[in-house]
């Protein structure tokens, strides 16, 4: 019998053991990769696409047609496709990314050959009806005119733009830019990007062969269609400077600063994440004990590191009250500035390591999650090699090579600073 009187033993971890996937390459050049695991009869198959090159003149398509892709098809209506999805108890969602599209489908393993002709539907079918694309128009139009009120909001598109200017990265669409999407457009675009040699699927759960069998036969006959532009330019990293949004009636200021950096294909890559998060990357951190805990100007501040295809975005962000906006700036400053002059602790860099490696464990509860962290390796063109060096790292990296990281990337001065409120 367990006693519960005794304390249990403390361990480090070792090492980390992620399930693998099978790689299987239909013959219309979709990849597939398949996690089998697990006793439940589930399910989840995500088919993720690249977008196409961001057109400025058309800045919205790829949004927009990920969107509508559930809303008809030339055989089916958005509402068959709820009610056909919502019968056999499975679950459709459509996720837009800069970098990638995707559909994905939570079933049961029993009900995956009824529901798995509905998503062939979507991606051969969409046609994108004239009165849904009326009504997702006039319902963007009336969430961007709600969350233009909030500073948060209105700070992150300002920071985008003034980071990655003439990207998609740093687009923010205006109410007049939902007016320009024409169906014609929708479908080209559609055409051109919903295509098996542009998808990688992603399959997990208890995923068998008769799963990849029926998953094989119903896209065999899933055509390519047209050739279409898939590249992405590199991103230029911008100059910093403060951008300052003035509303004289606010109670709270929003805060956003950062700058262009590396992404997850970059050795520093790991570094800067342990830096990041004795910065701000968790509720221990040091701006939160700061800014909020000993100065009380805000419920809530952190940094985080945003790995994309082309770039990497370092940012903070937080909702100060409006009288003490120069004031938290300046902690900040403060805070960046000691991670550059002053060694971190070993007793809060052996707490960042623990809570980085609890966290990373944390996060691989099932096979779901194994999937995930496949597909940050997969498309940062990495492979399983990079998660036993990212431990080594986080295990490993000194105070000393931490305050190197720190005076490599962290010039508050390049800073991009967006302020919305008051200052």
């Amino acid at each position: 019998m367990l006693n519960r009187t005794l304390v249990p033993e403390f361990r480090g971890i070792d090492q980390l053991t992620l399930v693998k996937p099978q790689e299987i390459q239909l013959d219309n050049g979709c990849k597939m990769f398949s996690f089998n695991s697990g006793e439940q009869e589930l399910v989840r198959l995500e088919w993720i696409f690249s977008n196409l090159n961001f057109n400025p003149a058309k800045p919205l398509s790829n949004a927009a047609v990920n969107s509508l892709l559930s809303e008809g098809t030339s055989t089916r209506t958005a509402a068959q496709i709820a009610d056909e999805i919502d019968f056999y108890g499975a679950f459709l969602q459509m996720e837009y990314g800069v970098d990638h599209s995707q559909v994905t489908l939570y079933t049961l393993n029993k009900h995956l050959e009824a529901t798995l002709p509905v998503i062939k539907d979507l991606l051969t079918n969409s046609i994108f009806w004239g009165k849904e694309l009326e009504t997702y128009i006039r319902n963007q139009q009336q969430k961007l005119q709600v969350s233009l009120q909030k500073n948060d909001v209105v700070g992150r598109r300002n920071f985008n733009k003034a980071l990655y200017p003439g990207t998609i990265h740093g687009f923010a669409p205006e109410a007049e830019d939902f007016v320009q999407i024409k169906q014609a457009d929708l479908r080209l675009h559609f055409q051109q990007q919903y295509q098996p040699a542009n998808c990688t699927l992603v399959v997990a759960g208890k995923v068998d062969e008769h799963t990849l069998n029926l998953i094989s036969d119903t896209f065999s006959n899933w055509h390519n269609r047209i050739t279409a532009d898939f590249t992405m330019p590199e991103v230029e990293k911008a100059a910093g400077g403060l951008l300052f949004t003035e509303k004289p009636e606010a109670l709270q200021s929003a805060i956003r600063i950062g700058f262009s950096t590396i992404n997850r294909s970059h050795p520093d890559f790991p570094g800067l994440q342990v830096l990041n998060t004795v910065l701000g990357g968790y509720f221990g951190s040091r701006l939160m004990t700061n800014v909020r805990e000993d100065k009380g100007y805000t419920y809530g501040i952190g940094s985080a590191i945003v790995s994309f295809k082309k770039t990497g975005t370092f940012f903070i962000a937080t909702e100060v009250g409006a009288a003490v906006c120069r004031e938290a700036l300046q902690e900040i400053e403060k805070e960046i500035n000691l991670l550059k002059t002053v060694l971190v602790p070993d007793e809060e860099l052996s707490l960042v390591r623990n809570y980085m490696m609890g966290s990373l464990l944390g996060s691989l509860e099932n096979v779901l999650s194994h999937a995930d962290k496949f597909k940050n390796l997969y498309f940062s063109n990495l492979d399983y090699d990079y998660y036993k060096y990212y431990t080594e790292t986080v295990q490993n990296i000194t105070a000393k090579q931490l305050q190197t990281l720190a005076n490599r990337y962290f010039d508050f001065e390049g800073f991009v600073k967006v302020i919305v409120g008051k200052y």
